[in-house]
């Protein structure tokens, strides 16, 4: 039995794992995104050798795919009633099959697509919540200068919206990766890809002033392994330290909005695109591999142009 609860001798089990290998070296997937392929394909063996009776996928049919996600999509409930699974975890697994198929094919171990024809459960994709550039505006401004940690505060927002990084590419930059004097910051985002983004000048200026003041003197404190952005004890700030920054002058901005490091992202993209920045831009800019990912801004952006209409033209 591997770690998943998954029969090792599963016969199935050998192109799963090459699959897997593949997706790891050559597509070079984050960790966690590998871990729910890994899930999903464990629990599609596991049917396809014990309900049909599968030993390889040269013979696997779209019935046995159907029946598969059939058995997937009502699930015991504490109290034993049957739920629904919902729509996500359908379209997800359905992507997940229909990649692995794809993979299969071209490997000559198919020689027809099973999945082909089976439809992914449409998902209806909610416009971000953004904030408005005078909101991002009073939310920098909240931040009290007579604080010791006010300059780092500012460098940590402004960044974030100037920039457009995940928390997680946030807390995870160094100092070795910002060029001061060509406005840059080289992220390592998702799956490892890098990625070069400009910084407003305003930014750099509140991060000089911390590396020169605040950081020196945090440094003293802990390891900093040279990670830009530290707590009180020395050491890489936290996800929650950021939330926390951010939910204190969000209250004093008196903006009643939702206010995230992921709201921010959105809104630098939302904001890029409203100013005319062409959509390939925004997309190596965000960091996304797929420009659909990165077209959902454009349909915030047809929000925004019918709000101003709505709000404006005199025959709305």
């Amino acid at each position: 039995m591997t770690k998943s609860g998954l029969n090792s001798d599963n016969p199935l089990l050998q192109p799963v794992e090459e699959y897997l290998n593949h997706l790891q070296f050559e597509r070079r997937l984050s960790v966690n995104t590998l871990a729910s392929y890994k899930f999903d394909l464990y629990k599609y063996i596991s049917y396809l050798n014990a309900n049909e009776g599968k030993t390889s996928f040269d013979n696997i049919s779209t019935d046995d795919i159907e029946n598969f996600l059939k058995s997937v999509q009502e699930v015991q409930s504490d109290n034993s009633s049957k739920r629904m699974r919902k729509t996500s975890s359908i379209s997800r697994l359905m992507s997940t099959l229909r990649g692995f198929h794809l993979y299969l094919h071209h490997q000559g171990i198919d020689l027809e697509d099973p999945t082909h024809g089976i439809p992914i459960p449409k998902l209806k994709r909610k416009i971000p919540s953004t904030l408005l550039v005078e909101e991002v505006e009073k939310l920098i401004s909240a931040v009290d200068i007579s604080k010791r940690f006010a300059l780092r505060d500012k460098a940590i927002i402004g960044l974030l919206y100037s920039s457009g990084l995940r928390v997680t590419e946030l807390i995870d930059l160094k100092i070795i990766n910002l060029s001061m004097e060509e406005e840059l910051v080289r992220i390592l985002g998702k799956g490892d890809k890098e990625r070069i983004v400009p910084v407003s000048l305003k930014t750099l200026n509140w991060i000089n002033e911390y590396m020169n003041g605040l950081r020196q003197e945090l440094t003293k404190k802990g390891k900093s392994d040279g990670y830009l952005f530290l707590n009180n004890r020395g050491s890489r700030i936290t996800r929650m330290s950021i939330w926390n920054i951010l939910q204190k002058n969000a209250r004093l901005a008196d903006i009643t909005k939702k206010v995230s490091p992921h709201v921010l992202r959105h809104s630098f993209a939302t904001h890029l695109i409203e100013g005319g920045a062409d959509l390939r831009v925004v997309q190596e800019l965000l960091g996304h591999s797929d420009i659909t990912t990165t077209q959902i801004y454009t349909h915030a952006d047809k929000s925004y142009l019918k709000e101003v209409f709505n709000e404006t033209h005199p025959r709305s």
